[in-house]
């Protein structure tokens, strides 16, 4: 199994930062791609941001130039620093990966965090 661990949210003003993280561990082969999504009360939960295993990199309209994603294909870890944070950014930030498993290294499953919480105030 694969678990996916998410850290870093909280509560800032608006124009502050804040940088997420997200660990994932268990029985890895490879991870594929590593993604960023939100969902805000009431909102369907929306993609933000992803990073292939190379590098390559999209982002939601509204947070290019602001965000920021990464990973460390070393410590199966992806980050997301968000800059110049507005009160919309506030929700709860998920990340999700498509990992490949010892077990199945053919195959790949998505995964999902627990979510972190980010609140932006006014």
């Amino acid at each position: 199994q694969v678990q996916l661990v998410e850290s870093g949210g909280g509560l800032v003003q608006a124009g502050g930062s804040l940088r997420l993280s997200c660990a994932a561990s268990g029985s890895i082969f490879r991870i594929i791609s590593m993604d960023w999504y939100r969902q805000a009360p009431g909102k369907q939960r929306d993609l933000v941001a992803t990073i292939t295993r190379g590098g390559n990199t999209n982002y939601l309209d509204s947070v290019k130039g602001r965000f920021t994603i990464s990973r460390d294909n070393a410590k199966n870890t992806v980050y997301l620093q968000m800059n110049s944070l507005k009160s919309e950014d506030t929700a709860v930030y998920y990340c999700n990966a498509d990992v490949k498993t010892y077990s199945s290294p053919n195959l790949f499953r998505n995964y999902w965090g627990q979510g972190t919480q980010v609140t932006v105030s006014s």
